[in-house]
């Protein structure tokens, strides 16, 4: 989970061993999930990324498309200090490529944006917002930034149906808490992030489940009516 913008929120504190906490707690499933539709993002060009964190995925991407230009946006200064770092040692040309801002995200997409954009990427930021801030930025991203075929990368957690179900939820209130103590978020649910995503016209195009249903990473596209002849990719 990373920095939704809440000005009294800080991941600061956890920026240097955010990477080992997942790792200790999830393996390299999660980063696994922020990368598993990178080979489908090879013809984007401008990319707005959202509560990156420490970068990790910023970095494969600015190695992976030479030609993407990005804005990274993050309220803590350390997360961004980091994914800097890691993006300028993966890609050398990434000071030309890449502009950060620390701000909040929520914030940033009320203000004439860089773009337009053809990609958008949250992984695992939209678990730090409420329902209500979900559903006014896909609405201003897709009136203010979006072509007719910007994709929307997310990688979050989710309550996962079947036997999984209840230690899905356990997980999921047992993260909630941990982030509460370390950084003050107050988000206490997942959002509904597909019914918010739907409303602003975007199209589920493809999807990749892990950890028996605990993960999700999702393609959208922008001003996609829904085709029979495009299903969701496992």
């Amino acid at each position: 989970m990373t920095a939704p913008g809440q000005p009294a929120v800080s991941f600061d504190p956890v920026a240097r061993p955010y990477r080992w906490m997942e790792y200790l707690t999830f393996g390299p499933t999660l980063q696994s999930c922020r990368t598993h539709f990178l080979p489908q993002l090879a013809s984007r060009r401008r990319a707005l990324v959202l509560g990156d964190g420490d970068g990790r995925f910023l970095a494969r991407l600015l190695a992976a498309n030479p030609d993407i230009q990005a804005d990274a946006v993050d309220t803590s200064a350390a997360m961004l200090r980091l994914l800097s770092r890691r993006a300028h040692a993966a890609a050398p040309d990434a000071g030309a490529r890449l502009r950060t801002h620390q701000t909040s995200a929520l914030n940033f997409s009320n203000v004439p944006p860089a773009g337009p954009y053809d990609l958008i990427v949250t992984h695992f930021f939209l678990d730090c917002v409420t329902q209500p801030e979900v559903d006014a930025l896909a609405q201003r991203l897709a009136r203010s930034i979006c072509g007719p075929d910007t994709l929307w990368l997310i990688s979050d957690f989710r309550i996962a149906e079947g036997p999984m179900h209840w230690p899905s939820r356990a997980i999921v209130r047992a993260l909630y808490l941990a982030f509460r103590i370390l950084t003050g978020l107050r988000t206490r649910k997942l959002p509904n992030h597909a019914a918010a995503l739907t409303a602003a016209g975007f199209t589920l195009i493809a999807h990749h489940r892990s950890l028996a249903g605990l993960l999700t990473s999702e393609l959208w596209e922008s001003g996609s009516p829904a085709d029979a002849s495009r299903s969701p990719q496992l």
